[in-house]
């Protein structure tokens, strides 16, 4: 299972114009393809494209999209796919000639490809850059029901590396952090109702990014979709700020995590009512951070049910 990294999310949106005035007008994604309702966005590091946005009736997630290391990774997937009776399909996308497309045991629209049509490199095409700098998808962070079972099985089945971890006195887990590419998590697991997508992050350059994010909200009247933030984080030592989309949908700008190479990493416990776990220093967490979140997509496209989790409760510092 060589899962190199997270490589995009497939977002369903109710006015795509609309949409793209926010990722591409205000935060400066780069716009790579227009296909009538669809369009295909990506940051000034990223070779590929990393964000699909398709105009819909309701606003959903279709797929959770994941690199792998090549042709035979993708056989390997679909062989487990296979042997666990998952609901699965191949299908092609514009410069993606295969995905596996897979609804894995916990109901997550997965979706795995290795060879991409590789665009115009622009990291040094500083001219052209807009907005804050918004160079490449980070992380995917889920609501789950079921944090524990999901965390092991993404780490035994999937090869996931757990970082950091959240877990109440009794030794409940409440969430988790999991990496493939070497930093803090390609994708995280939080407890409450799902399963659902949390938040999807893109990695901006440096703090002063992040400030300059919110000041391009406030400079267009939008500081009305700033959920949180800025701040750092306690759990992997990040700067954030937390925006919502003109459908809702939660994206996170995020910089300055840390190096988690090294195959005896020590994860990181925290306790739940750890204040500095969530905002090392910043405002209080909304209690929406918490309860909101967007809905998924099974494989023929229809939302997939949710069920509350039996941890019941938000931590006690929040707002």
């Amino acid at each position: 299972m060589a899962i190199v990294r997270v490589g995009f999310l497939e977002l369903w949106v109710r006015d795509l114009e609309r949409s793209l005035e926010f990722y591409e007008g205000l935060l400066g994604f780069r716009l790579e393809r227009r296909e009538g309702e669809t369009a295909y966005l990506r940051g000034y590091e990223e070779r590929e494209w990393s964000l699909k946005l398709t105009q819909a009736p309701f606003p959903a997630v279709r797929a959770l999209g994941f690199k792998v290391d090549g042709e035979e990774a993708l056989e390997g997937l679909l062989a487990w796919a296979r042997d666990q009776g998952l609901p699965h399909r191949e299908e092609a996308d514009w410069g993606r000639p295969r995905i596996l497309r897979v609804q894995d045991p916990f109901g997550y629209p997965l979706a795995f490809y290795f060879r991409s049509e590789k665009l115009p490199r622009m990291l040094q095409e500083y001219h052209l850059h807009r907005g804050p700098g918004v160079l490449r998808i980070d992380h995917l962070n889920l609501f789950s029901p079921e944090v524990d079972r999901a965390t092991r099985y993404y780490q035994e089945a999937l090869g996931f590396r757990l970082t950091e971890y959240t877990e109440d006195e009794a030794g409940r887990l409440w969430a988790s952090w999991l990496h493939r590419k070497g930093n803090v998590h390609d994708v995280a697991f939080t407890n409450g109702e799902g399963p659902r997508l949390h938040h999807f992050a893109y990695w901006l350059p440096d703090p002063l990014a992040i400030l300059k994010a919110a000041d391009i909200l406030a400079g267009a009247r939008r500081t009305g979709q700033i959920e949180r933030g800025p701040g750092r984080h306690g759990i992997s030592n990040a700067m954030f700020l937390y925006l919502r989309d003109p459908d809702g949908h939660r994206l996170e700008l995020y910089t300055s995590d840390y190096l988690t190479v090294d195959p005896d990493l020590p994860p990181v416990r925290w306790s739940l009512d750890d204040p500095r776990r969530q905002t090392l220093w910043g405002h209080k967490t909304p209690r929406s951070w918490f309860l909101e979140g967007s809905l998924l997509l099974d494989l023929e496209g229809k939302p997939l049910p949710t069920r509350p989790s039996p941890l019941a409760g938000i931590p006690e510092h929040v707002t």
